[in-house]
């Protein structure tokens, strides 16, 4: 069942998403500093669980229920001969995804996460099946070089179904942190294009190679996005306007993601450049929503890099993957999980019986 009114949900949830708990984030700092070690020992995974605590609004906050959305989606850009890999292989994955025998299969489970698979808007029929959220809002997106993506309406529906399922699957499951991956041909076009827009880059220099094409294909992927920009002209402060003209149905639904988890006060993992496209969507609508992400590693797709910055987030690692599906944001959520955990489950130096050297009355000469 279908968002009845997707406008109105929107703009409800923009309106509750609020700002980090100074003093969740205080209390958090003051018992880093009574814990077990020298001051700052545990260098950013101490920034990281206070960062969380202001998130949460717990100065001890647990992340016990670990959920990661894998939305999928294809693009009709594809018809631009832009990818190295047929239309296909988005359904192929998405039942690869619910057999479990993808990365982000393997690292949700290293990470103690549940994975959500998401048709969002895949071209070809996809199983029928519980685990899989049959959204299905088209089959795929037009082609952006001829016509926008989708209609603002189905942008709207999109980024609507996204914040409807945080809110489902936080009343049925419960989840304490949640992260954004993807899966859709064709998709690193659509995200160069909205990180262009968005970050004012030549979408030359925020184009990458995605699944590993030519010269060749490059060069069709850079100038379909160039014609795409030059028909439509998205407006980079309209996130529903510029996510209709060049975005993805599974774009649209991870920002919605984000705008929910904001809403909700949980942390958001950011993955790779696709991810980081739908992140920039949502902080188009919702500028306060970019506070509650956490930008889990650096992509080596060259748009990447440009999201970061214009989101002002220092990933937590740098690997040079470049899959999606949200595989470095399950090893990201392992970090924060841990940070967290030292936070909350060492010892103070009361607590241990240990002196605080900081406290060591010096005997006089």
């Amino acid at each position: 069942m279908f968002v009845s009114d997707p406008a109105a949900l929107i703009a409800q949830t923009v309106a509750s998403i609020g700002g980090a708990d100074a003093a969740a984030i205080e209390a958090a700092d003051r018992r880093q500093d009574d814990l077990t070690k020298p001051p700052g020992a545990l260098g950013r995974l101490e920034a990281l669980a206070a960062r969380i605590a202001g998130i949460t609004g717990q100065a001890r906050p647990q992340l016990d229920r670990r959920l990661i959305v894998v939305a999928a989606g294809d693009h009709g850009v594809t018809a631009q001969g832009v990818s190295a890999y047929p239309t296909e292989v988005t359904a192929q994955m998405v039942a690869n995804f619910l057999a479990g025998g993808a990365a982000i299969n393997v690292l949700a489970a290293h990470a103690g996460a549940r994975v959500l698979v998401v048709d969002a808007g895949v071209a070809r029929e996809t199983p029928e099946d519980p685990r899989l959220l049959r959204l299905r809002l088209a089959p795929g997106t037009r082609d952006m070089t001829v016509e926008p993506a989708m209609t603002r309406a189905l942008a709207e529906q999109a980024v609507a179904e996204g914040i409807a399922l945080v809110a489902r699957e936080r009343a049925k499951d419960g989840a304490d942190i949640i992260a954004a991956g993807e899966m859709g041909i064709g998709n690193t076009t659509s995200a160069a294009a909205i990180i262009a827009v968005a970050t004012s880059h030549p979408p030359r220099a925020v184009t990458g190679r995605g699944t590993g094409i030519d010269d060749a294909h490059h060069e069709r992927k850079v100038q379909a996005i160039e014609r795409a920009l030059a028909l439509h002209r998205p407006d980079a402060t309209d996130g529903v306007g510029l996510l209709a003209a060049v975005g993805g149905f599974e774009v649209g639904v991870l920002a919605g993601v984000y705008l929910g988890a904001a809403a909700a006060r949980m942390p958001v993992l950011m993955d790779g450049v696709i991810s980081g496209a739908a992140a920039l969507i949502a902080t188009a609508i919702a500028p306060a929503s970019g506070s509650f992400v956490i930008a889990s590693h650096r992509s080596s797709e060259p748009g990447h890099t440009a999201t970061l910055e214009h989101l002002r987030l220092d990933p937590l690692l740098d690997l040079g993957l470049r899959l999606g599906e949200g595989s470095g944001a399950a090893l990201g959520m392992t970090l924060c999980v841990a940070a967290c955990r030292l936070l909350d489950e060492m010892a103070t130096f009361s607590e241990a019986g240990v002196t605080d050297s900081d406290v060591v009355v010096e005997p006089e000469a």
